[in-house]
C-alpha cells in the first residue's frame, strides 16, 4: 500500500484552485477536467502516475437534486455529485516500472460546512461501478453507541433510470475485520451491503489499505479497493470508505 498527501495554501505558485470547473493544483500535482475529460498526475516517492479519464454518464446527484443530508438536520448536509463510468488510461510507475493502464475510475465531488452530526463517530462509505453500466452509492453516518444516525445513497441502473436510498434503504453488516499492525485499530473491511432488496458481498482486494492523512486532513482511516459481488458472481468493482474506527472523527 502507498499512499503520499499534500497540503498547500494557495499563492506564491504553491497551489491553486479555479471557480467553475475543475482545475485543482499543488506543485506539480493537479486534477482537471477541459470539457468531458479529466487529467490527474501526481508523484509521491516511490509512485507515480498521469491518467485520463473520458466521462461516459450525466452526473450522479446525490441526495435530493445534489443536496445530501448527512444528519437530522438540515444543516448536517452537503453538496455532492459523482462521475461514475470514467473511462480511465495512462500510465503508472511503480519503483521505477513503468505501465500502460486503462480502467474504470470514480470521481466524487463534495464540499460542506458541516459535513457530519456531532453525534457521529463516523461513516461506512461505498461507490461502485457495476458492470452492466449501472453505479451506486451507499453510506450509513455510526453514532458513538453504534447506532444508525444517518444513511442514505442513490442507485443508478444499467438502463440509466435512477432510485434515491433513505435511511431504511441501507444496511452494511460487518462479515470479516482487519486489525491495524501501525494504529491498532480494527475495521470490518468485508461487508454485506443490503440496498433495496438487493444484497451485495464486498470484499477488498486486500486487507492492507489504511490510510494515515494526520498530516493533511488530520484523521487516520480505511479506504480501498473492493470487488462487489451478488450471489456468488462479482458484479462490479469500486471503493470502501471507513472512518470512525481509530477514535471518533473530528471535522
Amino acid at each position: 500500500m502507498h499512499h503520499g498527501e499534500r497540503a498547500a495554501r494557495a499563492g506564491f505558485g504553491l497551489a491553486e484552485a479555479h471557480e467553475g470547473n475543475t482545475d485543482v493544483r499543488i506543485d506539480d500535482w493537479l486534477l482537471r477536467r477541459a470539457g468531458d475529460v479529466y487529467e490527474w498526475r501526481a508523484s509521491a516517492g516511490a509512485f507515480a502516475f498521469e491518467l485520463g479519464a473520458n466521462v461516459r454518464q450525466r452526473p450522479l446527484l446525490q441526495g435530493d437534486n445534489g443536496y445530501s443530508r448527512k444528519g437530522p438536520r438540515a444543516e448536517q448536509a452537503s453538496y455532492y455529485y459523482s462521475e461514475p463510468q470514467l473511462a480511465v488510461s495512462g500510465s503508472v510507475t511503480m519503483q521505477g516500472q513503468r505501465r500502460t493502464v486503462t480502467g474504470v475510475a470514480w470521481c466524487d465531488h463534495e464540499w460542506s460546512t458541516e459535513y457530519m452530526p456531532s453525534e457521529a463517530a463516523g461513516w461506512d462509505w461505498t461507490g461502485i461501478n457495476f458492470d452492466d453500466g449501472g453505479a451506486l452509492m451507499a453510506f450509513v453516518m455510526r453514532g458513538r453507541d453504534g447506532a444508525i444516525v444517518w444513511a442514505g445513497g442513490r442507485m443508478r441502473h444499467a438502463d440509466g433510470s435512477e432510485r434515491g436510498l433513505g435511511e431504511a434503504d441501507v444496511r452494511f453488516t460487518p462479515r470479516r475485520a482487519w486489525r491495524s499492525p501501525r494504529t491498532r485499530a480494527t475495521y470490518p473491511v468485508a461487508m454485506t451491503l443490503d440496498v433495496a432488496g438487493a444484497r451485495y458481498t464486498i470484499e477488498p482486494l486486500f486487507d492492507d489499505q489504511e490510510l494515515d492523512a494526520r498530516g493533511t486532513a488530520g484523521v487516520i482511516y480505511w479506504e480501498g479497493a473492493v470487488r462487489a459481488s451478488r450471489d456468488g458472481r462479482q458484479v462490479g468493482r469500486g471503493y470502501l470508505e471507513l472512518t470512525g474506527y481509530a477514535g471518533t472523527l473530528r471535522m
